[in-house]
C-alpha cells in the first residue's frame, strides 16, 4: 500500500508532463501561425490589387529593404538601445532607492511622492522641449525623457511592494527586536521582489517608447540619431518600405525587451512565488 501511495504522485507527474509540453507548444504555435497567416494575407492583398509600394509595401519588400538598408538601420538601432537601457538602469536604481526612502521615512514620502506623481501625469512631449533647452547634449536630454517615463512605474510598484508586507511578520520582527534596516533587508525587500519585477517589465517597454517619442520631439539628425529619426526621414522621403523596416525593428526590440525582463522575473521568482510556480492539473 505504501509503494502504491508513493507511485501515485509519480504517475500523476508523468501524465501531466505531456499536457504541460502540449501547452507550451500551443503557446508558440498559435501566435506563430496567426502571424504567418497575417503576412500571407497582406502579401496576397498587395500583389492581387497592385498596391504601390509607397502606399503599402508587401512583407517581402519590407524584408528585402531591411536587408538592403541594414547598414543604415543597425547603427540607429544601437543608439536607441543605448538610450533605452541607460534610462532603464537609472530608473531601476533611482526608483528603488527613492521607494526605500519613502517607506522608511513618512516625512520623505509626504515631501517627495506628490512631485513624483506630478512628473508622471505630465505628458513627456510637453516637457521634452524644456529638457532640450536646458540640457546641452541632445542624447542626454532624450535619455532624461526616457528615464522620467520609466521611473514612476518602478517607484510606485516598489512602494506598493514594501508596504504590502504581512503585519503579523512585522510584529514578529518587532518582538525579536529587529531594527528598521534589518526588517527592510530581511523582510520587506524580499517581499517586494515580485512588485519590483512587475515594475521592471513595465519600465522596460516604457523606456523604449519614451526614447522614440523624445527623439521625435528633439528632431535629432546625423550619425548619432536613433531609429525615430530614420522613421521621420523615411516619411519625408516617401521611402515607405524603409519606414516599415524601421517599425519592424522597433517592434522586435520591444518584444525582446519584454521577453528578457519576463525571463529575469521568472528566474527570480520561480522557486518560491505563486505567480511563477508551474501549475499542473
Amino acid at each position: 500500500m505504501v509503494a502504491l501511495a508513493d507511485d501515485a504522485p509519480a504517475a500523476n507527474r508523468s501524465e501531466s508532463a505531456p499536457g504541460a509540453n502540449r501547452d507550451r507548444l500551443m503557446r508558440i504555435a498559435v501566435p506563430a501561425a496567426m502571424l504567418a497567416l497575417t503576412l500571407l494575407a497582406w502579401e496576397a492583398y498587395v500583389r492581387l490589387n497592385g498596391v504601390p509600394p509607397y502606399i503599402l509595401p508587401a512583407p517581402s519588400l519590407v524584408a528585402a529593404t531591411l536587408v538592403k538598408d541594414w547598414a543604415t538601420l543597425w547603427p540607429a538601432l544601437l543608439v536607441t538601445l543605448q538610450i533605452t537601457f541607460s534610462a532603464l538602469i537609472l530608473a531601476l536604481v533611482g526608483g528603488s532607492a527613492l521607494a526605500i526612502l519613502l517607506v522608511q521615512s513618512r516625512w520623505v514620502e509626504l515631501a517627495l511622492y506628490p512631485y513624483a506623481v506630478i512628473l508622471q501625469v505630465t505628458p513627456i512631449v510637453a516637457i521634452a522641449p524644456l529638457i532640450l533647452v536646458y540640457v546641452p547634449s541632445t542624447q542626454g536630454a532624450i535619455m532624461i525623457c526616457a528615464f522620467l517615463v520609466a521611473f514612476f512605474p518602478i517607484l510606485s510598484n516598489m512602494v506598493q511592494g514594501l508596504k504590502s508586507v504581512d503585519h503579523n511578520l512585522l510584529n514578529l520582527y518587532d518582538l525579536y527586536g529587529a531594527s528598521r534596516w534589518q526588517q527592510l533587508r530581511m523582510l520587506k525587500l524580499p517581499a517586494a521582489l515580485p512588485y519590483f519585477m512587475a515594475g521592471l517589465k513595465i519600465g522596460g517597454g516604457l523606456s523604449l517608447i519614451a526614447a522614440v517619442v523624445a527623439e521625435f520631439a528633439a528632431g535629432s539628425a546625423g550619425a548619432g540619431s536613433g531609429l525615430a529619426f530614420r522613421l521621420l526621414e523615411s516619411q519625408y522621403r516617401m521611402n515607405i518600405p524603409r519606414l516599415f523596416a524601421a517599425l519592424v525593428l522597433l517592434s522586435a526590440t520591444g518584444v525582446a525587451i519584454f521577453a528578457f525582463t519576463s525571463l529575469v522575473s521568472w528566474l527570480s521568482l520561480r522557486r518560491w512565488h505563486e505567480s511563477a510556480l508551474s501549475r499542473e492539473n
